[in-house]
């Protein structure tokens, strides 16, 4: 980039760690020094477990990279002074970041939110996105403000939802694909001073945790309504005291994981719905 011909210093704000690690290949192969990864404390319960992919740690940081849990959000403005940011990165972090933290960097910094916003502003867009029957995600790099996923729109990209997509080792592979894609538009941008692309006033949605009804399984609605449902709560596995789905099968309540609209030829069990049968892929006692 012309006006920093030796590279930006870069912080990474995340707590996604399959997402993290290539974002940071990316900036590196670009020319820019990654000079720390910023996680955030998460307490994790029973029912609040940790990430599939579980958490950052020092052996899954890449080499020569400054790893730092900060302590409370209050701690972020700090950091970011001490690491001399010229920009940072953020995906998938569970703090609303503080506005002091936010005029630190020169450049600002930037989120990732996978979400066609204004739509599904909040913590899991992808989840509301099946539960809508959407065709499509999203992914959408902001410039941050003071609220949450508001900020003007830099790049977007869309990546189309399969109906074989039904966990996240299928669907999260594409997705970070789609981020590290658009890693490059983003920083020309930053570079050249673009604002970005303000959000629309109207057609706002909130994607907020999922309530206990949606936790239920009605095995007399539709296949698919049943099969995004699954792939919806499967996705927000961070998404509070509330467990789902659940539905009764032979007689038996169960947590039910993974669902597939055609017969995977392994002796899944198949369920009836209202338009066909769907089949089991993965269910728990619940």
């Amino acid at each position: 980039m012309a006006d920093e011909p030796e590279g930006w210093r870069v912080v990474v704000i995340a707590v996604v760690l399959p997402v993290a690690q290539p974002v940071i290949e990316a900036i590196r192969a670009m020319g820019h020094d990654v000079v720390g990864w910023v996680l955030a404390r998460r307490p994790h319960t029973r029912d609040q477990p940790p990430p599939p992919w579980g958490e950052p740690s020092d052996k899954s940081a890449p080499r020569g990279l400054n790893l730092i849990m900060a302590r409370d959000k209050a701690d972020l403005a700090g950091l970011l002074r001490g690491l001399e940011a010229d920009v940072a990165l953020c995906f998938g972090f569970p703090w609303k970041i503080p506005q002091e933290a936010l005029d630190v960097p020169r450049y600002g910094i930037v989120n990732q939110h996978p979400a066609p916003l204004p739509r599904y502003r909040g913590p899991i867009p992808m989840s509301w996105a099946l539960r809508e029957g959407d065709d499509e995600f999203f992914i959408t790099w902001h410039r941050m403000d003071a609220d949450l996923d508001t900020g003007p729109i830099l790049a977007q990209t869309t990546v189309p939802i399969l109906d074989e997509d039904n966990s996240v080792w299928e669907m999260g592979p594409k997705m970070i694909e789609a981020t590290v894609s658009l890693i490059p538009e983003v920083f020309e941008k930053l570079a050249a001073g673009d604002p970005g692309e303000p959000q629309a006033t109207e057609g706002a949605t909130w994607a907020g945790f999922f309530d206990e009804d949606y936790a239920k399984i009605d095995w007399s609605r539709p296949r698919r309504e049943i099969h995004n449902q699954v792939r919806a709560w499967h996705l927000a596995f961070d998404s509070g005291p509330v467990r789902g789905p659940i539905g009764q099968v032979d007689g038996k309540r169960v947590k039910v994981n993974r669902t597939s609209l055609t017969d995977p030829g392994d002796g899944s069990q198949a369920v009836d719905a209202a338009d066909g049968k769907i089949w089991i892929l993965e269910s728990e006692p619940a």
